[in-house]
């Protein structure tokens, strides 16, 4: 699926005249060229496209792909998120249909994130332990319709509590190790029903390492943990609380437990931490904006490392796009390239599919 918008708009642009050199001017020019004594010329290997090909330092391939789904309850419901053009919240039922086209593009894993109907939030987030919500529905559909597709499930609160936190609140405070017993037993709820995946997304301190012990100590050995162990404090996520319906119930701003985006050493002390406790592997959010914590992270621990191409920097391609002042599809490749240059094993994108599609075409 291409991103089908226009190319930038040239019109009222004034054109510069050409001017056209004598003969003797051109002749002198290409004699001055001939002068040049370079022996290393590096546009000989862009001269090209096979020769491009041959000395790409870093290929994107749907390999690198987690595609992120929102889940809403009902059937056959498609419901468009109007701040991330060509995003919609799906039901179970569309979800599986996602995970049947996702195989076909061959893309590893999808992520999932629930919109929990506002009726079922409440100060503690309870519906994040019932066995049978909306993630843990999708799980066991996409398991036993796409049994080959890995699953990866966010562990935090806030798309269950009334306030929007992702943990509990107490007098304005979040809790942090209150939090962390009751995101233990959100885990093991989606562990039983089969993610694959472990994402502790809450920033909260010591929970991979409780996580860890708990999935272990349940039979659940073998399921992954990938820690959002450098996560900011961003204003690029509203796309996505809009998606999952936090927007609306968000009571302050999450800085006391997400990461200041002015620290760097910060995140290095918070991956290492994490990766001690036992998490496989590790993300940083959000992605573009972060680019040098991400490749100073791979650079240092070696660890497959993911970054998540947040809702708020899929919005700004798609707006561009939309606008014709960028080349959608263009963008979106070279966004996606930039992760694998900095040192990504895999992005989180809402541009899976898209990528995907145009991979299978040799387009990207």
């Amino acid at each position: 699926m291409a991103i089908k918008f226009g190319r930038p708009s040239e019109r009222g642009r004034p054109s510069s005249p050409r001017v056209a050199l004598p003969h003797a001017n051109e002749a002198k020019v290409e004699e001055s060229a001939d002068r040049l004594d370079l022996a290393v010329r590096p546009r000989r290997g862009r001269r090209a496209e096979w020769a491009r090909r041959m000395v790409r330092e870093h290929v994107l391939t749907t390999n690198d792909l987690i595609w992120p789904l929102f889940v809403v309850d009902g059937a056959k419901v498609r419901a468009p998120v109007a701040s991330m053009p060509g995003v919609e919240r799906l039901s179970v039922d569309e979800v599986v249909r996602a995970a049947e086209h996702a195989a076909k593009l061959t893309i590893p894993c999808l992520a999932l994130f629930p919109y929990t109907d506002p009726a079922r939030r409440d100060e503690t987030g309870s519906e994040a332990l019932n066995a049978d919500n909306l993630v843990c529905r999708a799980i066991r559909a996409i398991k036993k319709e796409v049994p080959d597709i890995g699953v990866l499930c966010d562990v935090a609160l806030d798309p269950y509590t009334s306030h929007g936190h992702d943990g509990l609140m107490r007098d304005g405070v979040i809790l942090n190790d209150e939090t962390v017993a009751v995101l233990v037993r959100q885990a093991l709820v989606q562990a039983e029903a089969g993610c694959d995946i472990i994402a502790p997304s809450d920033m909260m301190d010591g929970r991979v390492g409780a996580i860890r012990r708990a999935l272990d100590g349940a039979g659940f050995s073998s399921v992954l943990i990938m820690a959002y162990a450098a996560k900011y404090a961003s204003a690029f996520y509203g796309p996505f609380r809009d998606a999952v319906g936090s927007n609306a119930t968000l009571i302050g701003d999450k800085r006391t437990y997400q990461m200041d985006p002015a620290n760097a050493d910060e995140a290095l002390r918070e991956v290492k931490l994490d990766i001690e406790e036992g998490a496989d592997m590790i993300m940083v959010k959000p992605g573009m904006p972060y680019l040098d914590i991400l490749h100073c992270v791979k650079a240092t621990f070696r660890v497959p490392t993911f970054a998540y191409q947040v809702s708020g920097e899929y919005a700004m391609i798609m707006a561009a796009a939309g606008n014709g002042w960028l080349e959608g599809d263009k963008a979106m490749t070279e966004s996606l390239i930039a992760f694998k240059r900095a040192g990504a094993d895999g992005v989180l994108t809402y541009f899976a599919p898209m990528i995907a599609e145009r991979l299978k075409k040799g387009g990207a």
